[in-house]
């Protein structure tokens, strides 16, 4: 792959005149006769929270029930749906949602896995054939996967048994570290795999504490403090809220990503952030399911990290999580470029935080390419942050085309096996739900 760029976002500074060739990247060169040429290039951001399978649902819970509707509504929800997934249901949907996050600028993302066994329980002949299926959704589309198996063992918190409808995804600690070393041994090229406790509730003390040790210096990701409910469960449970057990009784640091953490107090917001963790936000999900918002502001000012997710997958985009991020503080305080550092731009330190924190996140320094469509006019006479701007706040088809690992695989904003990635997901959902 040899790319030049009349403008590019490199090492988070505008260059003009961008070669990329490999791995090599050079500022103020020529182009050579080879070389693809395109007019605005920037790094594709990490995803850093995804459950895959949800895609499938993206829709289907926006009917009100007989009262009123939450978090824990829409999880019956989910449970029903996951009750007949298949293995080849679980690729068919998981490479539909990946071709899309190419489509909009994500080229990695870390896969939060937790539907790992048969639909009564039992674990397959692999225990890993769910994340294997994962693994070869990833490698189908070209996306980079950071793939995170989930411990979930209990119901509640102080270690409530698990319910029927989880029962899918439940391990002990030995089982579990099975599934990681089987999980690793079939990643694709480049793979990561991690591990995700579920959360404080899926997982007792003596549980998690076992089970760290299997992370081995890569990633660890865990739910927390996402629902109201949740933290008064938590603090009726230990006395402490979700953010402050964790800090007190876990080794959180930069290897952490605490995903959502949407409900703090300013002690555990100051905790994350001299923690070093990064702060896991999934904005459109969040909204969708009427969580709450995280107090953005004062933890980036701060010097908090953050990435963003897609999480349930209603909604893939990744300008829009952006937008929305600044735009529930927005909301809130009642003020425009909440996000922003005074004299600079909204979508400069939004893009360029969620690019750092997203890499720390999913234990990479991946630098892939996206080049934004010089045919949209919200690009028109933009340079430097304001194309980030206009990306992230005006523009209506900004993606051209995205590569990773040298290989194009979005061109003209569609990736370049959607159409038989759609049919197969179609017949899929057609199955499913039958």
């Amino acid at each position: 792959m040899s790319l030049w760029f009349d403008t590019a976002l490199v090492d988070g500074s505008w260059a003009d005149r961008v070669r990329v060739s490999g791995g090599a990247v050079e500022t103020g060169a020529d182009p050579l006769p080879s070389d693809e040429r395109h007019a605005i290039g920037v790094p594709g951001l990490p995803n850093v929270h995804s459950h895959a399978f949800q895609r499938g649902m993206a829709g289907l819970a926006e009917a009100r029930g007989p009262g009123s509707d939450d978090f824990w509504s829409w999880r019956e929800l989910m449970y029903r749906f996951v009750e007949r997934m298949t293995p080849d249901d679980l690729e068919a949907i998981a490479a539909q949602a990946y071709a899309e996050m190419l489509e909009t600028g994500f080229t990695r993302v870390g896969e939060f896995h937790y539907l790992h066994h048969a639909p009564d329980g039992s674990r397959y002949a692999d225990i890993a054939e769910m994340s294997h299926r994962i693994g070869a959704a990833a490698e189908a589309t070209g996306i980079g996967l950071t793939l995170l198996p989930v411990f979930y063992a209990q119901g509640g918190f102080g270690g409530a048994p698990a319910g029927t409808a989880q029962r899918r995804f439940l391990n002990d600690p030995d089982g579990f570290g099975d599934l990681v070393d089987r999980a690793r041994a079939g990643l694709p090229h480049d793979g990561i795999a991690g591990i995700a406790p579920h959360s404080l509730r899926a997982a007792t003390p003596d549980q998690l504490r076992a089970i760290l040790p299997v992370a081995d210096g890569r990633p660890i990701h865990i739910h927390i403090a996402e629902q109201v409910k949740e933290v008064t469960d938590c603090l009726s449970w230990s006395g402490r809220r979700p953010v402050e057990w964790l800090l007190d009784e876990m080794p959180v640091g930069p290897k952490w990503t605490l995903v959502h953490a949407t409900h703090l107090i300013d002690a555990e917001r100051i905790g994350i952030v001299r923690s070093g963790a990064v702060a896991g936000l999934c904005p459109i999900t969040e909204a969708n399911l009427g969580d709450g918002l995280f107090p953005a502001a004062p933890f980036l000012d701060e010097g908090g990290r953050i990435g963003v997710g897609s999480d349930s997958n209603v909604r893939i985009d990744a300008a829009e999580e952006l937008r929305l991020l600044e735009y529930g503080q927005r909301l809130t305080q009642r003020a425009r470029n909440v996000l922003a550092t005074p004299g600079h731009s909204t979508g400069g330190r939004l893009f360029r935080a969620t690019l750092d924190g997203g890499r720390q996140s999913l234990g990479i320094m991946d630098t892939d390419w996206v080049s934004l469509n010089p045919n949209d006019p919200a690009f028109a006479s933009r340079s430097g942050d304001a194309i980030l701007d206009s990306w992230i706040f005006a523009s209506r088809a900004p993606i051209d085309c995205v590569w990773r690992n040298g290989r194009k695989l979005v061109q003209g904003g569609r990736h370049i096996h959607a159409d038989a990635i759609a049919t197969r997901y179609r017949a899929t959902l057609a199955r499913l739900l039958a």
